[in-house]
């Protein structure tokens, strides 16, 4: 494909073939021998950031007319690892949504390994011949079908991880360096909402990937859920950038570095550590790359390159969250406009979880609670208490065959039957049925950690008197009423700030456990402290 002639984007030259007897006499190539980048600066100044995303897209075979604004530029973060130096990037999604097409045909810099099995000596250095591989050779080296990755060899996956987290690696008493780009591209076989609440985002990598310090490597995580599966309109017929040009000028911009475009308008929020600012600045510089290849940038331009590169890379650290615990929980990603000092947090889409406690008062019989689910991974439960008039019964609908969380709700209810004067004496427990539903949040399986949180539920419910607002009460007790101090402290307090939480409510046993938890995520919260469970019902109802 070329542009039209109105663009003056590059020129042309004739192609010309002079035979005579049959042989080849005269051969004009198509391409210029030297790449006039002051042309190609100078010519974007034409164009708007909108058209200059169009004329990309068509030049890799897309049609942007057909494609919402994010799925463009999804579209157009693929292109990252052809401008980017030693960038190291993920998409996963549904099959069929062109994951692989351009890194196996919009550049001849760039090499696809299907099937996924390869060796250290033909990815990295061949011992034997003295030879680099692959990442010495090519610009990019896409893999095709994560789930199959295999090395041959068992120090493969360790040389990768030290050459994406540096561009070097040691063979032998050799120091390599090299500059490929690293890309995983994979298929994920489970609706993305079932997958954010059960498992996480990399699952479909090999189990012998599933590593926290690998996937830490990763600068960006595409979501290919949210690019359409391909169709016969999504094709392009406009005009658009030949590939060998194309494939040229990607490789010239990877001599040049935007990443210090954000130090000129933002600061990037606490949260971020050294690995999430180099992987934010180079997703930043990658995009700035691609749109102002001629460093005419503004403001509003970076922000927007940002905001999608925090985006990205707090995906990866998401699942980072799920897979290695604490270490990673720092995952509240903002940038501060130096000028205004205002801070915007990005999140990310799929996540959503700032939303599952309501900033709405909850009916009586309501609360939150966060435990480990039967699934393994902490989790935050609803309890929701129905009372109506009867003789005493307790249900538990919602708790399937988890025998040990009914039984936990058991014990709840022969506390409550048993103790319930203490709150109040104006409870009649043998006057009333009590149905006691749980909503998993999260959807890992209903907790046995419940007896607590249960009782604080019934005596809400039989007082018609609601739960704080934005409360999650942890803790839970014995069937004699001892309290049990939380387990997971700081991982429960991270899952209620991330949940939307703004009050907890603590057993005084854990206080020992604070000292543990970073005082940032502490202080998010108005927390209060409970001696015994009718303690934890007065002040989870705001009574004193």
């Amino acid at each position: 494909m070329i542009m039209s002639q109105n663009t003056p984007l590059f020129k042309l030259t004739d192609l010309s073939i002079r035979l005579r007897w049959g042989t080849v006499s005269d051969l004009k190539p198509i391409q210029m021998p030297n790449m006039d980048m002051e042309e190609l600066f100078e010519a974007r100044k034409s164009f708007s950031e909108e058209q200059r995303i169009d004329v990309l897209l068509r030049s890799t075979g897309m049609e942007p007319s057909n494609f919402e604004e994010r799925a463009k530029w999804h579209l157009l973060a693929r292109l990252i690892p052809f401008v980017e130096n030693n960038y190291n990037v993920c998409e996963l999604g549904p099959r069929g949504t062109g994951k692989s097409h351009v890194y196996k045909e919009c550049s001849p810099n760039s090499i696809l390994i299907s099937g996924g099995q390869t060796t250290v000596a033909n990815l990295f250095y061949n011992l034997g011949s003295r030879t680099v591989g692959l990442v010495g050779m090519w610009d990019i080296v896409a893999f095709d079908e994560v789930a199959g990755i295999t090395f041959k060899d068992k120090d493969g996956i360790q040389i990768m991880k030290d050459f994406m987290a540096s561009g070097s690696f040691a063979r032998g008493r050799d120091a390599i360096t090299a500059s490929a780009s690293m890309v995983f591209v994979g298929n994920i076989n489970q609706p993305v909402d079932t997958m954010v609440k059960t498992s996480h985002l990399l699952a479909p990598f090999p189990e012998v990937m599933i590593d926290s310090a690998f996937f830490d490597r990763f600068h960006a995580y595409i979501p290919g859920w949210e690019v359409p599966k391909m169709r016969p309109e999504f094709f392009t017929n406009q005009y658009g950038l030949i590939t060998d040009y194309l494939a040229e000028y990607m490789r010239e911009m990877r001599k040049q570095n935007f990443s210090d475009a954000i130090d000129r308008f933002f600061k990037l929020g606490r949260d971020l550590n050294q690995r999430d600012t180099i992987a934010v600045k180079r997703t930043t510089s990658g995009l700035l790359k691609l749109l102002h290849p001629h460093g005419a940038y503004d403001k509003e331009a970076v922000a927007k390159c940002l905001e999608y590169a925090l985006e990205a890379r707090r995906r990866i650290k998401e699942q980072l969250k799920k897979i290695g615990g604490m270490e990673f929980y720092d995952v509240h990603f903002s940038y501060i406009d130096q000028e205004s000092l205002e801070e915007k947090f990005i999140g990310i889409p799929e996540q959503g979880g700032d939303k599952l406690i309501s900033a709405e008062q909850m009916n009586p019989g309501v609360l939150h609670t966060i435990s480990r689910g039967s699934g393994g991974h902490l989790e935050l439960f609803r309890l929701e208490t129905q009372t109506t008039a009867g003789n005493g019964k307790l249900t538990t609908p919602g708790f399937g065959s988890n025998s040990a969380a009914k039984e936990s709700l058991k014990i709840a209810f022969d506390y409550f039957k048993a103790n319930a004067h203490r709150v109040s004496a104006n409870i009649r427990a043998g006057e009333s049925d009590f149905h006691l539903h749980n909503v998993e949040m999260h959807n890992t399986g209903a907790s046995k950690v419940m007896t607590l949180a249960g009782f604080v539920a019934l005596c809400s419910g039989v007082l018609q008197k609601p739960v704080q607002a934005k409360m999650v009460v942890l803790g839970d007790m014995s069937l004699g009423g001892s309290i049990v101090p939380v387990e997971n402290l700081s991982e429960c307090l991270q899952v209620a700030f991330d949940s939307g939480a703004k009050r907890i409510l603590l057993p005084m046993a854990s206080v020992v456990d604070i000292p543990s938890i970073p005082g940032e995520l502490f202080a998010k919260f108005q927390t209060s402290f409970y001696a015994d469970p009718t303690d934890a019902v007065f002040k989870a109802l705001g009574v004193e």
